[in-house]
């Protein structure tokens, strides 16, 4: 019984970062691949590292999945996905960042294809199904981005 206490303890809730990148109404979104989240539509993001800023996660993410460059980090929203009824449980935090392409119309690269099938750009509330739970999460909040930077 202890060692069933043990894991029960070292499952600890998991730190992800979802960035928006807007161009106009539409927003930067991916297929994902793979057994966390595969089929789904998912932002550009991943799991903050051990000292790094959400900022730095954020630049870094998108850089590693996209190619692309931002700037203008800011913070948009938080969401708990909590899913412990899942054949492997977790719990995330998710923090939503936003940023602005360094230049307008880079093209956004498929550089973790085993993790992601493309990307694409897609209006705002139009987001096919299914959607990745954190991002479903936070349309189901009633998030709405003001769209004119």
């Amino acid at each position: 019984m202890a060692a069933h206490n043990e894991a029960a303890e070292l499952r600890v809730p998991r730190v992800g970062v979802g960035v928006l990148i807007f161009r106009g109404r539409k927003v930067l979104v991916g297929k994902r691949i793979g057994q966390n989240g595969g089929g789904t539509w998912a932002l550009p993001g991943g799991h903050l590292e051990f000292g790094e800023t959400w900022e730095e996660c954020a630049i870094r993410e998108v850089e590693e999945e996209t190619g692309l460059s931002i700037h203008k980090l800011r913070f948009e929203s938080v969401t708990n996905s909590i899913r412990l009824h899942d054949q492997k449980p977790s719990h995330y935090i998710t923090i939503f960042m936003r940023g602005k392409e360094d230049k307008e119309d880079q093209t956004a690269l498929l550089l973790e294809k085993d993790k992601c099938e493309g990307w694409h750009w897609i209006e705002w509330g139009q987001i096919p199904d299914p959607i990745f739970h954190p991002l479903a999460v936070l349309l189901e909040s009633g998030y709405s981005p003001e769209i004119a930077d």
